[in-house]
């Protein structure tokens, strides 16, 4: 961890502000929903809701449509990047950012090598294309197609190959607003008429994610993309880049002319999607999350969607649409003042209202979620 004693010193709220205001998040933007996909450098999409919800807390007038569309013209696509974790992307960034993280793709498998005993990967990663572009295949189909040719190796660890070899893309109507599809794939330069970049250097890239996550250190960087080895790419580009320190002495890089408002900046409260890459983007999350709150979002497996209050997270949330009616539940880990909670529960019914949620719709505070 590189420590620096000279360098300006960010305090936690200055850090937090900066964040939010490069994650569209102290004010809502203009953009076009393309737009602020490229911006954030893509969005989780685990679950097929979390992209609508994170551009709804960030967007003006945003229209889930808008994304839908985008998405069944294939200016969008959904596919497996950062962290080994599916995402939406512009279809420019699905064609570089996935050649950027293919090495860690490379090293997934090698958790599958037992599975994969006598497999010719570059054959299979041949045999697979031929079958996605053939037609989109399940990943069941695709399993049982690859089995045929290695009857021996583990149906699982080739399906994963293939994962991991190939920028395979879900095609719609999978993520497509109102609608629904059974997830099938195939490859991002077959859905999208034109080929994958060569692997870029990951210049590009890092000051990208300091323009949408910065400031932060080379550990933030390497956590978000799911990479390592960055530091020299950080040393070569010091040049460009202005640098602080963190309270604990962290050295942090930033863009120059990158927004840094004063940490007394109001914020307003927010309802974040499950998965959302504020949480995620940071090896020291205590910008948006403090160290008493770590771990709180998650049951099991299971990660719910999250409120910020102050800029902070501050609780989750959960939507349930049964018999006709809609009810939005909000579970805060501490006791709310009356103008947050006025806050929260405006937020929460412009969320409704954006979703086009039918029915009577009723915002509710749940019981505080007890220590975690």
């Amino acid at each position: 961890m590189t420590k620096t004693s000279t360098a300006p010193v960010l305090s936690v709220r200055a850090l937090n502000r900066a964040t939010l205001e490069r994650q569209l998040l102290l004010r809502r933007a203009t953009l076009s929903a393309t737009d602020a996909v490229a911006h954030l450098v893509g969005l989780q999409a685990q679950n097929v809701k979390p992209p609508y919800l994170a551009l709804a807390a960030r967007l003006e007038g945003f229209a889930p449509q808008e994304l839908s569309a985008a998405m069944e013209e294939r200016a969008a696509v959904r596919i497996v990047t950062l962290r080994s974790t599916l995402h939406t992307h512009t279809a420019d960034d699905c064609l570089t950012l996935r050649p950027l993280v293919q090495a860690a793709r490379d090293r997934e498998l090698h958790g599958f090598r037992h599975g994969l005993a006598g497999v010719d990967l570059d054959r299979l990663a041949a045999v697979a294309r031929e079958l996605v572009e053939e037609r989109p295949r399940t990943m069941k189909e695709l399993r049982e197609a690859l089995l045929v040719r290695w009857p021996d190796a583990d149906p699982s660890a080739l399906a994963i190959a293939a994962r991991c070899r190939l920028p395979l893309v879900q095609v719609t109507p999978r993520g497509l607003w109102g609608r629904s599809g059974q997830v099938a794939l195939t490859t991002a330069e077959h859905w999208l008429g034109r080929p994958a970049q060569p692997v870029p250097a990951p210049d590009a890239t890092v000051l990208r994610y300091l323009a949408a996550f910065g400031p932060a250190s080379v550990k933030d960087m390497q956590t978000w993309a799911g990479l390592t080895r960055l530091r020299e790419v950080f040393e070569r580009l010091r040049p460009r880049l202005v640098t602080f320190a963190d309270e604990r002495g962290v050295e942090l890089f930033d863009l120059p002319d990158a927004p840094r408002p004063a940490a007394d900046t109001p914020a307003p409260a927010r309802l974040l999607p499950e998965f959302d890459n504020l949480l995620l983007s940071h090896a020291d999350r205590s910008r948006v999350v403090a160290p008493h709150h770590r771990g709180r979002t998650w049951q099991g497996n299971q990660a719910h969607p999250t409120l910020l209050v102050d800029g902070f997270l501050a609780g989750v949330w959960r939507l349930r649409e049964a018999g006709g009616e809609s009810v939005l539940t909000v579970e805060p880990f501490g006791t709310l003042t009356g103008r947050q909670r006025t806050e929260v529960t405006e937020e929460a019914e412009r969320l409704l209202t954006v979703l086009g949620v039918a029915g009577p719709c009723d915002v509710r505070f749940g019981t505080v979620v007890g220590a975690g």
